[in-house]
């Protein structure tokens, strides 16, 4: 025995030997084999191979059941299931029934009354059609089947294996019996998976199996609104899920989602007759937010899976969520049948159709409009994260909405834990109170003075309010403006305008400024960022400006002339331009549109053509005055007064252009004690630190364009690790 198991050294283990060394037959061509040489696979392994790929886990098993279910028109249906469905999966209706005399073909394969040429899947209107559900159940599985028919006065039980009719017990017959029962049909599936051992190792755990039969249930008892539905563990005595017939859509999402998921939801609907469909549904508005998209797809009432819908929809929700935040969608999406595929995959999770992307887009394009309809409230938690500052106040959020500003506030930030001790490079300033870098500087360049003294007392404006309705805008020319503000969207500088602390003016002539946004510092162009901000203010307020009376009104025709003065004096090649001739045509085109002007932008001009007012993009910020006469010239060469919306455009630019802070000269810099230049400058950070950027942080949309008006200079991290260095 010893020397039969002696191994040459050569030919060890794990020692590559040739062909002629193994004393192997030479290679020849390999033959297709079967059962035999001349007959195809034998029909039992053919069964097994088709039941793996329809039958991959319980949940697909309970998926066909439920599908057969729904079609016998059942409007109760019962579910039992122990280890996950592994060891018992039961489903109970009370639809139909299936005639005694069907028993013996009910687990063949392609045996259905849905399908009877391949034309019909042209127009299938029904769950399943190609008859392979419970014949592959029953070639790998126990499969006892009880059901009664209106007709029939009693229930008949057959067991299943292997396609077919197979007895209770050894040695009874494998005829139907009859027994008591309901109308409906009762069809249970016992030890899953039973002779592929392989497969019932896969599984992780009972548990796991047992929450995928659950979801599958829970989506079609939100899609069948006429069937009630209900699930429980094998000795429990509760349901672990459970919805009446008389449950609404909304009623059955609450149940099986939540109501935080209920309480945020809205319908949508839309058809399309050129590409033939009609989808309706339900979708989470901005208020909730989840860890991973929810999606139930049904396209032709097939639960389906499809990622270029799941991909558009995440896409569409960025404008409206957190970083991170998905959302809940419920759509029913029906479409002409003989655009449809459905028999592309085993277990037809997934359908193909015609005008795919025509159509995803159309019905993203609803949901973003219903959205932005809609959403007139945001909620979100807060909390005080400067130590005695009280909490921010709800502010306008960053889109931009058809009808009305939305309420916002600042996303809660998680509090760290009281025993964990934050790395030191990631340490920030956030405390108000704290000593600030200008307390550093002489005083005569670090006395900006606090908000309070921004105005002397019984100086500056006096608000009052009106009875003015608000009004209603809904032109398709803003709407269109609005959507170009969201797809220039850029999510990382939107991001760092919403968490920016204002450090300080570093250069009022290149209109440049200091932020801090998290461990970072940036030097941003605020010229760009306010013409951008008060371009998008214009666009949400469109319709419904505020006032800024001026007292006494001024001659429109004499701010004219300032302005064209202005013009030849610093521009030479405006010198030889007959003035008058400008001033004139000018002030007719302005008088002409005085009622647009009044009705959309708030500039009330009166029938003797004097300036009584114009509009009041923030409150507590005026524009520089100085800049008025050239602003009213500007609205003849530069508004196109021709197109709707690019007129609209023209002058919400212009009106930007106007209210962006004004660019201080070098020779007015100088701060010296006393300088009157100084306070100029003193007067713009003050306005820019307690006025207009914290407006910015609560409401601008960073747009692609802003990105070359910023940038960082410093990183808390990099300087770290310069410090280690030395």
């Amino acid at each position: 025995m010893a020397d039969d198991m002696e191994v040459d050294d050569n030919f060890r283990r794990g020692t590559k030997r040739t062909a002629d060394e193994a004393g192997l037959p030479p290679e020849a061509p390999r033959r297709i084999k079967a059962g035999s040489l001349s007959k195809p696979l034998a029909e039992d392994v053919v069964n097994k191979i088709a039941a793996g790929e329809i039958i991959v886990a319980p949940m697909n098993a309970l998926k066909e059941l439920l599908e057969n279910s729904v079609d016998a028109g059942s409007t109760s249906i019962e579910v039992l299931v122990k280890d996950g469905g592994l060891k018992l999966l039961q489903i109970t209706d009370n639809g139909h029934g299936i005639e005694r005399d069907d028993l013996p073909i009910l687990c063949q394969r392609f045996t259905t009354s849905k399908l009877k040429h391949f034309e019909d899947l042209m127009a299938i209107g029904t769950y399943g059609f190609r008859g392979e559900a419970l014949a592959s159940i029953s070639h790998i599985a126990h499969l006892r089947v009880t059901t009664r028919t209106a007709s029939s006065s009693c229930a008949w039980q057959a067991h299943f294996a292997d396609g077919k009719l197979t007895p209770a017990k050894p040695g009874q017959s494998v005829d139907p019996k009859p027994t008591a029962g309901r109308g409906g049909t009762q069809i249970t599936v016992e030890d899953l998976f039973y002779n592929v051992p392989s497969r019932r190792r896969a599984f992780r755990s009972p548990s796991e199996e047992y929450s995928k039969v659950l979801d599958v249930v829970t989506r079609y008892a939100v899609h069948c609104s006429h069937v009630a539905f209900s699930i429980k563990k094998h000795g429990e005595s509760g349901a672990g899920f459970a919805v009446p017939v008389a449950a609404t859509v909304h009623d059955r999402i609450k149940q099986a989602y939540g109501a935080s998921v209920a309480k945020e939801l809205v319908e949508f609907g839309v058809q399309d007759d050129e590409w033939g469909f009609k989808v309706s549904g339900f979708a989470s508005t901005a208020n909730y937010s989840a860890k991973r998209t929810m999606l139930l797809l049904f396209i032709n009432h097939r639960l389906v899976e499809s990622s270029v819908v799941r991909k558009a929809i995440e896409h569409t929700y960025q404008m409206f969520l957190p970083k991170g935040g998905r959302p809940f969608v419920y759509m029913d999406l029906e479409i002409d049948p003989g655009r449809v595929d459905v028999n592309v995959h085993p277990t037809k999770r997934e359908v193909a159709f015609l005008n795919e992307d025509e159509i995803v887009a159309i019905v993203c394009s609803t949901i973003r409009d219903k959205l932005t309809q809609v959403d007139t409230t945001r909620t979100f938690k807060t909390q005080t994260l400067l130590p005695g500052v009280v909490p921010m106040t709800p502010s306008t959020p960053r889109e931009l909405v058809d009808n009305t500003e939305l309420s916002s506030g600042p996303q809660s930030t998680p509090r760290p834990s009281a025993n964990r001790k934050p790395y030191e490079n990631n340490l920030i300033r956030t405390d108000s109170k704290a000593r600030k870098i200008t307390s550093m500087l002489p005083p005569t360049l670090s006395s900006r003075g606090s908000l309070d003294d921004a105005h002397n007392p019984g100086e500056g404006p006096v608000y009052v309010t009106t009875d003015r309705v608000q009004t209603q805008i809904r032109l398709t020319s803003v709407k269109n403006l609005r959507a170009e503000v969201r797809d220039a969207v850029h999510q990382g500088l939107t991001e760092v305008f919403a968490s920016l602390t204002y450090v300080g003016l570093v250069d009022a002539n290149q209109r440049i400024v200091a932020l801090q946004s998290g461990v970072k510092l940036y030097l941003v162009d605020y010229g760009l960022a306010c013409s951008e901000f008060f371009y998008q203010v214009g666009l949400t307020d469109f319709g419904n400006f505020g006032l800024i009376q001026l007292r006494p009104p001024l001659p429109l025709k004499d701010l004219l002339e300032v302005a064209a003065d202005l013009e030849a004096d610093t521009s030479p090649e405006c010198t030889s331009l007959d003035k008058a001739k400008i001033v004139n045509k000018v002030y007719d085109q302005i008088m002409s549109r005085k009622e647009m002007l009044r009705e959309y932008f708030s500039i009330e001009i009166s029938e003797a053509g004097e300036l009584e007012a114009i509009p009041m993009l923030l409150k507590g910020y005026i524009p520089c005055m100085a800049k008025l006469p050239t602003f009213l010239l500007r609205l003849g060469p530069f508004v196109n007064w021709k197109e709707e919306q690019a007129c609209f455009m023209s002058f919400l630019e212009e009106l930007a252009s106007f209210y962006v802070p004004e660019r201080l000269p070098r020779n007015v810099m100088d701060v010296g004690e006393g300088s009157v230049p100084g306070e100029r400058q003193q007067k713009l950070d003050r306005q820019l630190e307690n006025i207009i950027f914290p407006a910015i942080r609560s409401r601008i949309v960073a747009t692609q364009r802003m990105l070359k008006g910023v940038r960082q200079v410093a990183s808390l991290k990099e300087l770290y690790r310069v410090f280690e260095r030395c």
